[in-house]
């Protein structure tokens, strides 16, 4: 269809039932409505009024497993309602995108060899495609233009959400959206590590990608088992709110390095490569000697790993008994682990900056019994999440921007769909 006409019939009450059930939130419906009529002008501006199809591919927030995943562990992920969307139009051998208001290098096909692209997006692209080839699915060029509303730097994994959006669009012009998500993910993340020049693993691409919720057994890297987690989120009646807590995130390389490596001494300990091979039993049996050889704080991660594990587990098990309450219990606990022993709300240089521990903090004192809060992501200087009940969660908003600062809390929903086609 072309864009123009297509832009028409979104201004019409056409596509309000399909906007609704993507992104999960009724309220939502008039501002998608906008979002995808501005994309389409844009897209005419950009290239004309041409036939065209739309994509989207959903940004992920980490559920449990907070810092697992890098010793072989488990994880419960899920998509959000944030997402890119691209409008899309095929043409021979060259991909032109422009993504919000970056101008993106063309992609020529005939040239997708690493070039010096490491940390652009040109970098992402070229890797997407080069790795899709290689597997040996149908390549071919588009001309795009992409918008997200998945925050940069929030833990929500915005590159994870374009290298996917990325992936699905040749998917669905060139190989009738036939490609395992799973799949798209893997390509995702070779984009990333080997082109983008970033050693992620595969937690963002599959929740972008798979869409829902989540688990990945991260035992095996090469063949990580993802499985979708069959529960509807939505009868649980809680918004997700995600808290940007405003911190700079500059000279915390070595703090978030620490944690792997710590954890790793203590693998090493037992002449183990990572925690996951370390029987929790003989560690817990041999606390006092090791000590003389690993620190306390990496002790204590060790220990915050193995009760994550099992919390991955019990909030699955919640989740799949309708159980709420317990999900919400082990949502608590995690979070009083990650504080308590990863430490990872603040950094040990600058103690006196404590902007995810203050935003802990507060969030308690306005949930009382409405919700529960624990660190997002990474930690440090970064996010917080936030599970509150729906009708609650507009005056958490409310009060949280008071004490963090205006447009910090960012109310989403898990969505069920991922990565896919919309039109």
């Amino acid at each position: 269809m072309k864009a123009n006409l297509l832009k028409e019939e979104f201004k019409t009450n056409k596509y309000d039932e399909m906007l609704k059930d993507l992104y999960e939130d009724a309220s939502l419906v008039d501002y998608q409505k906008d979002r995808y009529a501005n994309a389409l002008d844009k897209f005419v501006e950009l290239y004309g009024d041409e036939n065209v199809s739309i994509y989207s591919a959903a940004g992920r927030s980490e559920i449990s497993g907070n810092h697992t995943d890098h010793q072989h562990g488990c994880v419960l992920a899920g998509s959000i309602n944030l997402d890119a969307i691209g409008v899309v139009a095929r043409q021979d051998d060259v991909i032109n995108v422009v993504s919000d208001s970056f101008n993106i290098k063309p992609i020529y096909l005939n040239d997708l060899d690493k070039d010096e692209e490491e940390g652009t997006s040109e970098g992402l692209i070229r890797g997407v495609v080069s790795k899709l080839k290689e597997l040996g699915y149908n390549i071919g060029g588009f001309k795009a233009f992409i918008t997200s509303d998945v925050l940069v730097g929030a833990g929500l994994s915005s590159s994870a959400a374009f290298e996917t959006i990325i992936g699905t669009i040749i998917d669905g012009l060139y190989n009738d959206m036939s490609i395992d998500m799973v799949t798209i993910a893997k390509v995702g993340q070779y984009a990333e590590n080997v082109y983008f020049g970033k050693p992620c693993g595969l937690m963002d691409q599959c929740a972008c990608a798979v869409g829902g919720l989540i688990s990945i057994d991260f035992k095996d890297t090469e063949h990580p088992v993802v499985n979708h987690v069959d529960v509807d989120f939505s009868k649980y009646d809680h918004s997700l709110c995600i808290v940007d807590t405003k911190g700079s995130h500059a000279d915390l390389t070595d703090a978030y390095g620490a944690i792997p490596t710590e954890m790793k001494d203590v693998a090493h300990y037992f002449g183990k490569e990572f925690l996951r091979e370390v029987d929790e039993n003989e560690f817990y049996e041999h606390i006092i000697p090791m000590r003389k050889a690993c620190s306390d704080r990496a002790i204590l991660r060790a220990m915050h790993f193995y009760s994550e594990e099992k919390r991955v587990n019990k909030e699955l098990k919640a989740l799949r008994d309708g159980n709420f309450h317990e999900f919400k219990i082990q949502i608590r606990r995690s979070g009083n682990s990650s504080f308590e022993y990863l430490q990872n709300v603040y950094s040990s240089k600058d103690p006196s900056h404590q902007n995810i521990s203050l935003a802990i903090c507060m969030s308690e004192k306005i949930l009382k019994d409405k919700g529960v809060v624990r660190v997002h992501g990474p930690g440090f200087e970064g996010t917080i999440q936030v599970f509150v009940e729906n009708d609650y969660a507009r005056k958490y908003k409310n009060e949280i921007e008071k004490y963090m600062g205006k447009h910090c809390c960012y109310v989403t929903h898990i969505r069920q769909q991922g990565a896919m086609k919309v039109i």
